[in-house]
Formats: structure tokens, sequence, C-alpha cells
């Protein structure tokens, strides 16, 4: 199947050679000409902006916006909206907020133009470990993309069969589904997020806890100096609180146990306060979440060990880099 694809980096260009190395076929652009280059020369086909990569695309079009929540995908969709005709599917892969979604759709019906939310999640390991998504918009639509995104999904791999599933959608399984209308799979994926936030920081404040143990505050019998990385490995293995961001951990650890190369410094991509948002419209009670976000706001100012991991886990499954080295 043929898609373009705007925006090349660290998921946009990945999500491109996933889909070219399993026989689709990618128009690619980015402002930065060398990320195109170096697309194209990994087998995809290169274009010089939005104009020339619509007009290599094949009726029905179908192009992916992968690109900062906010102005950047704004523009890039109004841009596109004037290019493409009726039929055609623009696709928002990023973090866009949910009612932006609901909003863009509305505006690109009156066109003919059909608007898909994909809520991508894999950070940079999603080449090889694949991506999993949430997915809002039309039936048809997301039924006519079916073949990019079972391409783009984990699939099945290790993990055990659900019992009990055997009558529900196959496709939930292998790492993607398709959640409701349009907005409703940032929707997912910005809960998703608020979860992680408070995920992270239950691993951050546990292991600070661990770190702190030695302690010259404590009664002497009561310190122990303990090993960061060998408890974070032997946690993986068998115990209650394994999980992939708990995997990550144990990599940041054991390449650095002081996590010295990190500041604590750690920014927040704007899903955890859209998730407290959608808790306070709805008059839900979200303490983890709500305190995991605050908590970050605070590590810009005064930073600990436990917010070194927090910024480590980042690093590891999105490379993201810290803003500012701060204090």
């Amino acid at each position: 199947m043929q898609l373009g694809i705007v925006g090349l980096g660290r998921m946009g260009g990945n999500i491109a050679r996933r889909l070219t190395r399993n026989g689709h076929s990618c128009v690619v652009w980015d402002r930065n000409e060398a990320a195109v280059r170096e697309l194209a020369a990994d087998g995809n086909t290169g274009a010089s902006g939005l104009a020339d990569l619509v007009a290599k695309l094949e009726a029905p079009r179908a192009v992916w916006v992968m690109l900062p929540a906010g102005e950047p995908t704004e523009a890039t969709v109004r841009e596109l909206a004037g290019l493409m005709s009726a039929g055609d599917i623009i696709i928002d892969g990023g973090n866009s907020f949910y009612k932006d979604d609901i909003r863009r759709a509305a505006e690109l019906r009156e066109k003919g133009i059909v608007y898909v939310d994909v809520g991508t999640s894999g950070g940079v390991w999603g080449l090889d470990r694949g991506y999993c998504m949430m997915i809002g918009g039309e039936k048809g639509a997301v039924d006519h993309l079916d073949p990019i995104f079972a391409t783009l999904a984990p699939g099945i791999g290790e993990i055990p069969r659900t019992p009990g599933r055997e009558t529900r959608d196959p496709r939930v399984e292998l790492g993607y589904i398709h959640t409701g209308p349009a907005g409703s799979g940032h929707f997912v994926k910005m809960v998703h997020n608020g979860i992680e936030y408070g995920m992270m920081q239950a691993y951050a404040e546990g292991f600070e806890i661990l770190k702190k143990k030695d302690s010259t505050d404590l009664p002497e019998n009561e310190r122990y100096t303990l090993d960061m990385a060998d408890i974070a490995e032997v946690w993986r293995r068998g115990s209650v609180v394994s999980s992939w961001l708990l995997d990550l951990c144990a990599i940041a650890l054991a390449q650095n146990e002081d996590l010295s190369n990190f500041s604590g410094s750690v920014a927040d991509s704007g899903e955890g306060r859209w998730t407290v948002m959608a808790a306070i419209e709805e008059a839900v009670s979200a303490e983890v979440l709500s305190a995991a976000l605050y908590t970050r706001f605070r590590s810009r100012q005064d930073h600990t060990f436990g917010e070194k991991l927090l910024s480590a886990m980042r690093y590891q499954f999105g490379g993201h880099v810290e803003q500012s080295k701060g204090k």
C-alpha cells in the first residue's frame, strides 16, 4: 500500500522504514533535507515539499502527519487540505489534543477529506518492536488503512493470549484498536500517557527510597548501601512490578547507576496535563496522575535522584533529551 509521511523525526522516520521493509511504498518529506535523503536511500521516495508529496501519491491518497502537536501539525493539515481531494485521508499520528481532532475532522469533512487520528506508542524502539496504535475515525477509512496498521503493529509475539477474547476484535491482540470516531484515538492515547506519568513516578520514588537508605540521617545499624542496577534487574525477573518501563530503568541504571548524565529536569509533552483536565471535566478523582504531573513541574527547579530516573526513562523509550540542564 502507498502512504505519504510528513515528519521524519524519531518516530516518523522509523514508521517509514518499517513499512518499506515490509512491502509498502512510502513518499516522505521533512523540512530537514538530510532526513529525506536518508529515507530515500533506505528505499522510500523523497519529496521536495507537501505539493510534491501529494503529486507523487495515487488517489485515493493517504498522508500520515508525524509532527509535534499544536501549530506544526495545524499548519501542515491546513496545507494538505488545500492540496488533497475528496476521498483522500489525512492521518495525524502525533500527540494532538483530542478536541483539536474533533474540530479538524469536521472541517475536513466539508471538503470530503477523511481525518483519522492515531495515538502511537512505541518510541524509538518501534522500528523493531512495532507500535501500539489507538485509532479514531470513520470505519471505512480505518478499514482501508488496515494493511498499514497491521504492518506497524507489533503482532501477538510472545505475550500469552487472554482467555475469553475469542469473540472480540482480533486486531486488538495484534496491537492496534479502532477506538471510535475522530478524536477517540488521541483521547485513549492521552490517558495512556497520563497513566505512564504515574507509573514512571512510582518507579522514581521507589528507587529514590532505596537509594537514600544509606543516608547519614538514619541510625547506622539501619543503613544499607543498595545496588540500584541489580535491584532493577532482579525485579524484571518474575516480579509483579515488572514492565517495559522497568526494563528501561534497568538499562539506564546499568549504563550509569548514579544517573549523573541526567540533571533530573523532567519535561511534560502535554498529554499528562490534558489527562488531568479531562479528569476535572468528568469529576474523576485522579490523585496519582495529578501528583505525577506536578512533580514534573517541580523538577525544573530542584532535582532528585528519582527525577533523574524519570529523565532516564524518557530518554530510553522516546529519545527525549532534557531541554535544560537546570541546577
